[in-house]
């Protein structure tokens, strides 16, 4: 016996390797969770093209003794809880986002002309009164009157006058529609469907949004990183969900490769690579997030400070993908210096 207390390596595995965290620190057994690209860059050193679980064992017992391992740090639950919602709302608006282009595909169909009507096709005014005249036929067959009256019914906070001008509006769509009749009763049902889908999935991310929003005010951190022009709540909670606690990286660079925003290193004898790809390996929800931020950012010139950064790369003759990812890198230092310091961002 070495006299030393024993400690656990194992890859993580989405969330099927939660269960053995919590046994693992019920009892305060020391561990070390392994990202697969690190651990599938080490199995590639042997030649032979072997995989079994002895030698998958084997290769991480390797990296414990051969690389500067550090002990996982988990995140709080309060961090996890916001990752969890926020990404469950990305998931969601994903979906959603689908779901409207089908919609909008069967209303092409049946009714093409409504779309001039709103200017928000997908308000819940918009859609309640395409649900109940789906067709032109059910428009024609209505005083401008009643239409006035259901729409007015939808509770939206407008004049008369309003509603007397859409309806206005929904008559001569319904005269301009080339679809006189509907021939498929099929595209009517699957256009209700949709319209009862577009409801339900703006209720629950309405009820996420909520969520997120009184949970990641609990963060200190969540106002200071709104303070950076361009990062609003959404982006701002992502952020701050994915990237966890700022202690864990001593150093910027470190949050950069996080996110996966890092350039990769070529190098070979004389040779050194000019043109670096990044290394995408870390998180791409923040990476995305980093993206995102950086692109409200610039536009209309929101962030002056970023956008003088960018316009100097560019400047320097990088491509504009190039000046982004810079951009992207720049924010995050920021970001870690002002969580860091508890600092809000100022405008020079």
């Amino acid at each position: 016996m070495s006299g030393r207390a024993p400690v656990v390596i194992f890859e993580s595995t989405g969330h099927y390797h939660e269960p053995v965290l919590q046994f693992l620190e019920e009892r305060e057994v020391t561990y070390y969770l392994i990202n697969p690209v690190v651990s599938y860059e080490a199995k590639k050193t042997s030649l032979r093209k072997v995989k079994t679980d002895a030698i998958d064992a084997h290769h991480l017992c390797e990296l414990y003794y051969k690389e500067d391992l550090e002990v996982f740090q988990k995140k709080t639950i309060q961090t996890m809880n916001l990752r969890n919602l926020t990404r469950q709302h990305q998931a969601l608006t994903e979906t959603y986002v689908q779901i409207k282009l089908q919609f909008q595909a069967t209303l092409e169909q049946i009714f093409p002309e409504y779309q001039s009507v709103f200017s928000d096709l997908y308000a819940n005014i918009s859609l309640t009164t395409l649900l109940r005249y789906p067709t032109s036929y059910d428009v024609k067959n209505a005083t401008q009157e009643e239409l006035a009256a259901e729409m007015q019914q939808t509770g939206a906070k407008r004049s008369y006058a309003w509603f007397w001008h859409k309806a206005r509006l929904l008559k001569d769509a319904a005269e301009r529609n080339p679809f006189k009749r509907n021939t498929y009763q099929s595209h009517l049902v699957s256009l209700q469907m949709y319209v009862q889908m577009l409801f339900q999935y703006q209720e629950h991310l309405s009820k996420l949004k909520k969520e997120i929003d009184a949970l990641a005010e609990t963060f200190e951190a969540y106002l200071i990183i709104q303070s950076i022009p361009g990062i609003g709540r959404k982006i701002a909670a992502t952020i701050l969900s994915e990237m966890g606690d700022i202690n864990q990286f001593q150093h910027p660079k470190k949050l950069v490769a996080y996110a996966g925003i890092d350039p990769s290193v070529h190098e070979s004898g004389k040779f050194k690579a000019t043109i670096n790809r990044i290394t995408k390996r870390g998180s791409s929800r923040l990476r995305q997030a980093m993206f995102t931020a950086v692109q409200c950012g610039l536009t209309k010139n929101r962030n002056a400070k970023l956008k003088a950064f960018y316009d100097r790369k560019r400047e320097e003759g990088k491509p504009h993908k190039t000046a982004v990812i810079a951009c992207a890198n720049k924010l995050l230092h920021w970001i870690h210096a002002m969580v860091k310091r508890k600092e809000a961002f100022v405008e020079q």
